[in-house]
């Protein structure tokens, strides 16, 4: 019949009109600001710099190297490398990004930086209300605003952080189980030279005056 998909969106708008009135879920808009649809898992709006522990500047996962800024289709990725190493979260030197700055007026979400990332530093936000009247200034984000902790992007990303967290752990299971073997082996080796000098010297005492 013509117009058969008219009447049918018709009755279908009627439906959630009427029904609004009796049950929240025929609403189909929410008051924003004040209200706001919580963002599934998948969702990706912007980058974010992911850092350990409580002190963002000492558990920062960006060790600098780059790759990000080289990939990124729009170049809305600006880094500089430090000139000096400092620990990172678990004590190991690292450089670090002295400058590194993200223009999301520039940047398209494609989430490219996020896959060629190998230290697993980047990853995207969920946040999507960043509007401003300032084009030239608050669009321009540095490290300190796009740093976020591991507990804020387990929250947004419970899937993805736990398999992040899950392999971090297995890495440093391994360093900790590489450093215990080299730890044992220099312990054997010192008992072993010990019991050497030991016995060379037992050997060097004369026996009955005279020696052996």
């Amino acid at each position: 019949m013509v117009g058969e998909g008219i009447l049918k969106g018709l009755v279908e708008t009627a439906r959630n009109f009427l029904g609004s009135y009796v049950s929240k879920n025929r609403l189909t808009t929410v008051q924003y600001p004040e209200e706001r649809l919580p963002q599934i898992e998948a969702a990706r709006d912007f980058p974010i710099l992911i850092y350990d522990g409580p002190d963002w500047q000492q558990g920062m996962r960006c060790v600098a190297c780059q790759i990000c800024e080289k990939e990124c289709p729009p170049k809305c990725i600006f880094i500089e490398k430090s000139k000096d190493k400092k620990p990172d979260a678990v004590g190991k030197p690292q450089f670090f990004p002295a400058v590194f700055n993200i223009d999301i007026s520039v940047c398209m979400s494609c989430q490219i930086c996020v896959e060629v990332c190998p230290f697993d530093a980047i990853k995207m936000d969920v946040d999507y209300d960043l509007s401003t009247d300032d084009r030239f200034g608050n669009l321009l984000l540095n490290k300190q605003q796009l740093s976020k902790s591991n507990e804020y992007y387990n929250a947004i990303h419970p899937t993805e952080a736990a398999a992040v967290d899950a392999h971090f752990a297995a890495e440093r299971a391994k360093a900790e189980a590489k450093m215990k073997a080299a730890a044992d082996a220099k312990a054997a080796t010192e008992v072993k030279a010990a019991s050497e000098s030991t016995l060379a010297a037992e050997e060097a005492q004369p026996v009955g005056g005279e020696p052996r």
